[in-house]
């Protein structure tokens, strides 16, 4: 299973935002990204309301979909499904440090356990047509040790994981919020360049703490592709430049404008069907960050949104703010 050139740059799973919708954003903001659902568990996806857990629209391929869970058979159960929903990618969470992944026996802790992520992987495998990888750190707690990171990577990579994306910090189970392990523990990127070079043959990410053009262009001289989380998120017109320097250098970026006005027709599409204006628009609040105008536009869809008649002419009101604000600075 070959590397797709979307791995360049994906968009990280991030709970409670990169749902259906966010996707749809994100994949007109960069059109040659991979995208990544938030983390599902397998059990969600045996038990639970599939299409509104693995629903996704057409436009946002290629899209994968991240699972959480220990268990082999309810794993390869769930990654069977996700082949049918016609996910591009089924990827392993082996990286979250929140208390209630821990209790659920998944996440980062697993870093602990290699064998049993080889057998999670080998099972996903053996049912899927597409590439099952995994999202993981470096290690966690007291394990900080290269040469143990490297042993588990060797160790899930022979079960059938051609691709690691990988978390450049180790994760505290003990003593910090899923937050702080974000942000306390220090980035190893040389850790993740060191692993690429030696294991020339895997394809590898690099995850944690890009945010800019220049960071992720520096970082694909060293490995085969960059995840970016947060700043994708909150500053989305980050993303649209990522995707022009990596994909299309000498093709001059879209404006805000132009992106918001394209999202028009899944804006309409969306209240059709009934969905609230106001699941739409919270992923387009960063969109002007930093811009003259990019306050109020943020506050004019912060207030408008909740209304039931919201609809896309709450967009253009609160694209109208910044192109006044862009005319008077």
């Amino acid at each position: 299973m070959s590397l797709h050139v979307s791995h360049r740059l994906s968009v990280a799973p991030m709970m409670d935002w990169t749902d259906r919708h966010c996707r749809v954003f994100h994949r007109l903001l960069a059109p040659n990204a991979r995208l990544y659902t938030e983390m599902v568990h397998a059990q969600a996806v045996l038990h639970g309301d599939r299409e509104r857990l693995l629903g996704f629209d057409a436009v946002e391929h290629p899209v994968a979909l991240q699972l959480g869970g220990s268990d082999p058979a309810h794993l390869a159960q769930a990654t069977r499904i996700a082949g049918d929903w016609g996910y591009d990618e089924v990827n392993l969470n082996v990286g979250c440090p929140s208390d209630r992944v821990q209790a659920g026996r998944f996440g980062a802790c697993l870093m602990r356990e290699p064998a049993l992520v080889a057998e999670c992987i080998a099972a996903m495998a053996a049912v899927s047509s597409v590439p099952v990888t995994v999202k993981c750190r470096l290690g966690v707690d007291e394990l900080e040790d290269y040469e143990v990171f490297r042993a588990f990577i060797d160790t899930v990579a022979a079960a059938g994981c051609p691709l690691f994306v990988v978390h450049a910090r180790k994760a505290w189970l003990q003593g910090l919020s899923p937050k702080e392990n974000r942000e306390i523990p220090p980035l190893r990127y040389d850790w993740v360049y060191r692993l690429k070079r030696e294991r020339p043959e895997l394809g590898i990410l690099l995850n944690g703490g890009l945010a800019t053009v220049e960071d992720s262009l520096a970082a694909l001289d060293q490995v085969d592709g960059v995840m970016i989380g947060r700043a994708a998120y909150h500053e989305p017109y980050r993303l649209h430049l990522m995707d022009r320097a990596m994909f299309a250098p000498a093709q001059a970026p879209q404006s805000r404008s132009e992106l918001l006005l394209a999202f028009r027709p899944y804006v309409e599409q969306c209240r059709a069907r009934g969905i609230a204006v106001k699941h739409l628009t919270r992923h387009l609040l960063g969109l002007f960050h930093g811009q003259p105008g990019g306050r109020a536009f943020r506050q004019v869809l912060s207030e408008g949104a909740p209304r039931p008649d919201a609809g896309w002419d709450l967009l253009e009101r609160a694209l109208a703010v910044t192109v006044r604000r862009e005319d008077a600075a």
